[in-house]
């Protein structure tokens, strides 16, 4: 895993972190004891502390070395690191650094040897091991103790139901003048006086009788419309809600951070640190 100096991982460190810069702070022990000062710091890809660069100031040692950060504690408002306890053996041991070297897994671990305790059962395994095989040495649980963080946004798409309007569906009655027509007989008697056929033909007196009062009655009908109502199903009327869908579109301007990393010298870094954008 490739180790990037602050400054090559984000030239605006300082900025990320509220204006405090563990570059330049001086390194004490617990018992507050000036042994050397911090000249720079390590992270991984994802920004995590993982070393500080010492400047020892051991006699005339006076050589650069890698303190893994989980051996520390910074606190930047008294401008100061801790370290538990910090050798003249260990630092004769310890390789020295220059910023032209590439930190690689088989520097590290000589590093880490140094420090590992001597009942620590850790079997240094390049192909598996991580830097939480040895949280003692890379834990990060203090305060002061930071992150580099890249950001980006996104967008979020929410639904919320609102209500557009409404449908009232109600009936009223309305009126009008309906006309029908039906056909009616009525019956009427017609009287005709007529004259005989035989006007002069002489009668047998026998045979002529002579009445007074009712000879004939007849009965005379007429029909009378008989108009009623009946109410009837005209249409029926169903009411029901669908629903149309619909894809709407929004776009917005969303901002992303990219890691630049600026190398000098004769650096390698590993390709496989890179993303998919070639971004290292």
């Amino acid at each position: 895993m490739p180790l990037y100096k602050l400054e090559e991982f984000d030239p605006q460190y300082r900025e990320t972190f509220g204006g405090d810069d563990v570059k330049g702070l001086e390194l004490y022990t617990e018992g507050g004891v000036k042994i050397a000062s911090v000249s720079d710091a390590l992270v991984d890809p994802n920004g995590r502390f993982r070393y500080l660069v010492i400047d020892t100031g051991f006699d005339t040692l006076g050589k650069r070395i890698l303190l893994p950060i989980g051996l520390s504690r910074i606190n930047y408002p008294e401008q100061r690191v801790y370290v538990d306890g910090l050798s003249k053996e260990q630092v004769e041991k310890l390789p020295e650094y220059h910023e032209s070297y590439t930190v690689d897994e088989d520097y590290e671990e000589r590093v880490r040897s140094v420090f590992r305790q001597i009942n620590s059962n850790v079997i240094y395994d390049r192909n598996t091991y991580n830097y939480q095989t040895e949280p003692n040495l890379y834990n990060l649980n203090d305060q002061y103790h930071q992150t580099l963080r890249l950001y980006e946004e996104r967008l979020i798409a929410n639904k919320q139901r609102v209500k557009t309007g409404e449908v009232a569906v109600g009936k009223h009655t309305e009126t009008e003048t309906a006309r029908i027509t039906v056909p009616v007989q009525k019956e009427r008697v017609v009287i005709e006086r007529v004259s005989p056929t035989e006007t002069g033909t002489v009668l047998d007196p026998n045979e002529v009788r002579f009445q007074e009062g009712e000879v004939a009655r007849i009965e005379v009908y007429e029909e009378t419309p008989e108009i009623r109502k009946e109410a009837f199903v005209r249409e029926e009327v169903r009411v029901k809600k669908v629903v149309d869908r619909d894809t709407v579109e929004a776009e917005d301007t969303i901002r992303r951070e990219e890691l630049d990393v600026n190398t000098t010298g004769e650096l390698q870094v590993d390709n496989a640190a890179k993303d998919s954008q070639g971004t290292i």
